[in-house]
C-alpha cells in the first residue's frame, strides 16, 4: 500500500461543529497532512484475497519524510523491507536474496496506495469522496472512502480512517479488482520528528539479485 497536526489541531476540533460533510472532511484532512513533515509508526498489514479468503498478516515500522521517502522494515512473520529514496523504490526480501528496483512515479501518477502516506497525490484532486465505515477500525475513528478519478492499475478505492479529534490517520484500506483488500493499521504514531534522508538510504546487499521494473 500508506498510505497527517495542524497546530492547535485537538482543541480546534473540540470547539468546531462536526464535519458537515466527507467532501469536507477530506479537505481537512489534507490541509492536516500538509503540515506534517515526516512521521514513524509501528503498523500491522492484513492482505485477504483470492477465492479461499485467506488472510496474511505481517508487523512491523514504518518511517515517511516527504517528499517521497519511506521506509518499511517487516519484522513478521518475514523479514523484508520496503525503501523509497525519492527517487527508487527498492522492495528487498533476504530470505530471497532478491531486490526489486523500480523509478518513483510523479505526484500526479502515484498509483501505489502508500504513496499518499510520502505526500504523493491530493485527495480533494484526486478522488471522489463518500462516507464509509471500515471493519475493526480503531476506536473514536471517523472513516471517508476514496475512489479515484482516473483509473489506476493497483487499486479501485482507498479507504482512510482518522482519529476523530486530531485527524491523524489511524488506518488506510485499498481494495483491488479481483476483491482483495489490504490494510494498514497505525499505532504508536510520532508525527514531525526530524527524521535524517540517512534513514532512507538502501544499500543492495552483494550477491543479490537485482530486478528492475518500470
Amino acid at each position: 500500500m500508506v498510505a497527517a497536526v495542524v497546530a492547535g489541531a485537538a482543541a480546534l476540533a473540540g470547539a468546531q461543529p462536526a464535519v458537515a460533510s466527507p467532501a469536507d472532511l477530506a479537505r481537512r484532512i489534507q490541509e492536516r497532512y500538509e503540515t506534517v513533515r515526516d512521521f514513524s509508526a509501528r503498523f500491522e498489514q492484513r492482505y485477504t484475497g483470492g477465492a479461499l479468503r485467506r488472510q496474511v498478516v505481517e508487523r512491523g515500522t514504518v518511517l515517511v519524510k516527504k517528499p517521497g521517502r519511506m521506509r518499511w522494515d517487516y519484522t513478521e512473520p518475514e523479514r523484508k523491507a520496503f525503501v523509497a529514496d525519492g527517487r527508487r523504490l527498492y522492495l528487498h526480501v533476504p530470505a530471497d536474496r532478491q531486490v526489486m528496483v523500480s523509478v518513483i512515479p510523479p505526484d500526479d501518477q502515484a498509483s501505489t496506495p502508500i504513496l499518499f502516506l510520502a505526500g504523493k497525490g491530493n485527495l480533494v484532486r484526486d478522488f471522489t469522496v463518500s462516507a464509509t465505515t471500515i471493519a475493526g477500525a480503531p476506536e473514536d475513528t471517523v472513516a471517508i472512502r476514496l475512489s479515484p478519478r482516473r483509473h489506476e492499475r493497483e487499486y479501485e478505492w482507498l479507504a482512510l480512517a482518522v482519529d476523530r479529534a486530531t485527524l491523524a490517520i489511524r488506518m488506510l484500506v485499498a481494495g483491488d479488482s479481483q476483491g482483495g483488500t489490504s490494510s494498514f493499521t497505525f499505532s504508536d504514531l510520532r508525527e514531525n520528528v526530524g527524521l535524517p534522508d540517512a534513514r532512507f538510504t538502501f544499500t543492495i546487499p552483494r550477491g543479490t539479485d537485482v530486478i528492475t521494473q518500470d
